[in-house]
């Protein structure tokens, strides 16, 4: 157990005996912990394995290269349809985690192996992502814009294809567009 990590634990109102269990499984399979993003990280090697974090419906084990296990018992979810490496296991009582237990310990050796292979997620490339109507129309109107946005990083650039796809509604769209030109004429990213 690290003691920089127990501040995550002591706090907890909700899940708190779930993260107690979770805690108790990823230490029994030998992994590093440590405080990542705020979260119990569990580590093998300094590569990071799984991460224990909460939601107001479910709590939850998320495994950061989870699209590369075999998911033989159909439990891992993706969180949202942007994920492209992590897969979580969900919990509402703590009473699945005990019954699972043996299954959980399965999927961290798992992982543990997918790391030791030195397996890599193979990512989206940026262009592969949509480019939303209302911002190609920006961009055809402007190009000091399209210069700008193809001058940041690849990363910048899915942070703000990401959050305006997000939008349903091309106002919204048109409204997140219009809000960000400016960041994007400066260099900078989404969260710059």
């Amino acid at each position: 157990m690290n003691p920089k990590v127990d501040w995550f634990f002591n706090k907890a109102d909700k899940w708190k005996e779930e993260y107690e269990t979770l805690r108790k499984i990823c230490l029994d399979c030998g992994l590093t912990e440590e405080l990542k993003w705020g979260c119990p990280c569990y580590t093998h090697k300094s590569s990071n394995i799984v991460l224990i974090h909460g939601f107001k419906e479910y709590c939850a084990l998320l495994f950061h290269k989870g699209v590369l296990l075999k998911d033989s018992h159909d439990i891992l979810v993706q969180q949202t349809k942007n994920v492209q490496s992590a897969r979580q296991i969900r919990f509402t009582n703590v009473s699945e985690i005990i019954e699972m237990e043996a299954i959980i310990k399965s999927y961290i050796i798992e992982a543990v192996e997918v790391d030791k292979a030195g397996l890599e997620v193979e990512f989206k490339k940026t262009k592969e992502f949509d480019l939303p109507e209302e911002f190609q129309q920006k961009l055809d109107e402007n190009p000091a814009l399209k210069v700008a946005f193809k001058a940041l990083t690849p990363g910048r650039q899915r942070g703000y294809l990401l959050h305006f796809s997000e939008a349903k509604q091309s106002k919204t769209r048109t409204q997140r567009v219009e809000k960000y030109i400016p960041k994007i004429l400066n260099g900078k990213g989404l969260q710059d």
